[in-house]
């Protein structure tokens, strides 16, 4: 009983696993030097498929994302550094092709932006609280009690 349990669980964290170790990368883009191939994905696993938006190139299928990691590889071939590559991708697709874009003053509001909107719904919150809270129920008139009295004490319907 117990080995079932365990073939089961493995099971289970396998199939959970399993997508995430699937890569889009292609036998025919992956470098001879396996230096150069882990500095290439690990630079990879950084930057954006624009294509995919919130998808790694690594593991994007994109046509774009392809293309992007072949010219990372070139770049990495022709010996430069995995900043000067990082570097060369911002300049000509922008910060957003990092996964992880810089907090400088360009993207601060981007940043900043889910804060922003927690306070401003939290103090919204507590505003319309407040306002009702603070709203005082008004009195009965004397009808109203006559009628409520009448209702109270009768079976019949007012």
């Amino acid at each position: 009983m117990t080995s079932l349990r365990r073939i089961l669980l493995l099971s289970i964290v396998l199939a959970v696993l399993a997508p995430s170790l699937a890569r889009a990368v292609q036998p025919d883009e992956i470098l001879p030097n396996p230096k150069l191939e882990a500095r290439a994905r690990a630079i990879s696993a950084g930057l954006r498929c624009l294509v995919c938006q919130n998808e790694s190139i690594d593991d994007s299928k994109a046509d774009f994302a392809r293309d992007v990691r072949l010219l990372v590889r070139e770049r990495l071939k022709l010996g430069e550094s995995d900043e000067q590559v990082r570097a060369f991708l911002v300049k000509r697709y922008g910060d957003f092709i990092l996964l992880k874009p810089p907090v400088d003053l360009e993207t601060a509001f981007l940043w900043g932006m889910p804060a922003l909107v927690l306070a401003a719904g939290g103090i919204a919150l507590l505003f319309g609280l407040r306002r009702l809270q603070s709203k005082p129920e008004a009195p009965l008139s004397q009808a109203e009690r006559d009628r409520l009295a009448a209702v109270l004490d009768a079976d019949t319907p007012v």
